[in-house]
């Protein structure tokens, strides 16, 4: 059975913890992303490690590897939005439908072997991108064709709870 598509607009953790994976992202800043991510990195190879790994839970939740390919896609992601907003003026950027791509990109039957070297590199690219952000750049501005709007310092809180959220929802 396809998963249940996750239409909930999360922009509400930049106002408050999420009570799920008690993540704060007024504690986060572009300077503080690449500790975060990088830390995270060890957890996510060890998961993927995992002989349940393509296994689901339930029906309606992704495996840890379905997990795994959507936070890879993430640092991708995040990583374009990233450059778009320091080289754009009020950069502008397309949602992303998060379950189309899994579907496209068969997230459930990827080799965890090749998703682990790829979330790494994905992750080492966005950390190494946050660390060259200076200070005067945090306040750029982009916006998802949603309407969303979002500064530099805000993308990375934003951000930072996705990917922190879904290593809880794996370790959970």
């Amino acid at each position: 059975m396809p998963i249940i598509p996750d239409i909930k607009d999360w922009t509400w953790v930049l106002q408050r913890p999420c009570p799920e994976c008690g993540f704060d992202a007024s504690a986060a800043t572009p300077a503080t992303a690449p500790g975060i991510v990088e830390s995270m990195l060890p957890r996510w190879r060890a998961a993927l490690r995992r002989p349940d790994v393509a296994e689901r839970p339930d029906e309606n939740t992704w495996s840890v590897l379905e997990y795994a390919c959507h936070v890879r896609d993430v640092f991708s992601l995040f990583d374009h939005r990233l450059d778009l907003m320091l080289t754009e003026q009020d950069a502008r950027f397309d949602d992303w439908d998060q379950d189309v791509t899994a579907v496209e990109k068969d997230y459930a039957n990827a080799d965890p072997a090749e998703v682990s070297a790829q979330l790494t590199a994905e992750g080492e690219q966005i950390a190494a991108s946050f660390a060259r952000v200076p200070e005067d750049q945090w306040g750029r501005r982009g916006t998802r064709s949603n309407g969303s709007e979002f500064t530099v310092l805000t993308l990375s809180q934003y951000f930072l709870h996705d990917v922190v959220h879904h290593l809880h929802d794996v370790d959970g």
